[in-house]
């Protein structure tokens, strides 16, 4: 994005910030204070007509003009980049005025604001992948396209709504999937199982689906459950055959197991290798005792080494030399 157009936005919003400072005269008549609002709207001084707004509706709450303030507030809000203003100045039209012939246009801006609550300034103009972001804001905007299009599905505003939720879906669905491989990433595999299920059994119909069942399979196969896995496979390869994780009909898992060696071990692929890997029987509780044990063997006192040592020797017998060792105690 070029500086110039940066330092234009900069200017713009700190004239508007200067501009709300403007007392608003004791003398205006409620449709003066509306016309105002009308003009400030029209001009995109959004600023101005919440303030103006907010004048009227305080001044004269019960006057002919007091209802549209309110509805006209929201809007204003939502323009202004205000997506909690504009949600909660909603949440109380549809409160106050739940008969009201417009309370649908008050449900659909309330899930506007939500649905670009988090499309910031930044979100505008650089390519975020807007399925690794928090999902909260995406699920709030759902749910309320969805009271929108149960409770007024003959709204004019219905056929947007609809579509904006076909996209909302989607994009969860996608970052269940994102949540998922980071599991697999993590080795937690019943986690990623689990969300790999939950795509599958709750966003039919969306493109998740496939990355759902290949998430199960990699999961399941990963853990030696060889029957779930084998169930997931065999829906993927019915449904989705030209999945990127199918490769000439053979399941190839995306996430790598990843190698907890010490760094050593790596650089000698093997050959010296502090970590000796714990047997399968080990329980955490016996490795805790084991690491206990270790602590508590290094924390001995210096002056009973000797002592401890000449009794492991009289137990394991005497020492032998490396030349018995070399010679396998031919030579002994």
């Amino acid at each position: 994005m070029p500086v110039k157009h940066l330092l234009l936005i900069a200017i713009l919003a700190l004239t508007a910030a200067c501009s709300s400072n403007e007392p608003i005269s004791e003398n205006l008549s409620e449709a003066e204070l509306y016309q105002r609002a009308q003009t400030d709207l029209d001009n995109r001084n959004y600023t101005s007509a919440i303030n103006n707004l907010k004048a009227l509706e305080s001044r004269y709450p019960f006057g002919r003009f007091a209802e549209q303030a309110q509805l006209e507030l929201i809007y204003a809000n939502y323009r202004n980049q205000e997506p909690a203003a504009a949600r909660s100045a909603a949440e109380r039209f549809i409160r106050l005025h739940p008969q009201h012939p417009n309370v649908d246009y008050a449900y659909y801006l309330k899930g506007l604001a939500s649905f670009d609550q988090d499309r910031g300034l930044l979100a505008r103009f650089l390519p975020l992948d807007m399925t690794k972001r928090d999902p909260g804001a995406a699920r709030d905007s759902f749910n309320e396209f969805a009271q929108l299009t149960a409770r007024y599905p003959n709204s004019r505003y219905a056929p947007d709504a609809k579509a904006r939720m076909i996209y909302l879906r989607n994009l969860l669905a996608a970052n269940e999937i994102h949540v998922a491989h980071y599991y697999l990433k993590r080795q937690a595999y019943v986690a990623a199982a689990n969300r790999g299920r939950y795509v599958v059994e709750n966003f039919q119909e969306t493109p998740s689906v496939g990355d759902g069942l290949a998430v199960m399979t990699e999961a399941y196969q990963r853990m030696g459950l060889e029957e779930p896995a084998a169930s997931s496979l065999a829906a993927l390869k019915l449904n989705y055959p030209d999945h990127p994780s199918l490769r000439d009909g053979q399941f190839v898992p995306r996430e790598r197991e990843e190698d907890s060696r010490s760094w050593l071990a790596k650089a000698t692929l093997g050959l010296i290798d502090g970590d000796v890997p714990r047997p399968q029987s080990s329980t955490r509780a016996s490795q805790d005792v084991i690491r206990q044990y270790e602590n508590a063997q290094q924390d001995l006192p210096r002056d009973l080494l000797p002592e401890l040592e000449e009794a492991a020797q009289q137990e394991e017998g005497p020492r032998r030399s490396w030349w018995s060792r070399l010679t396998f105690g031919l030579f002994d």
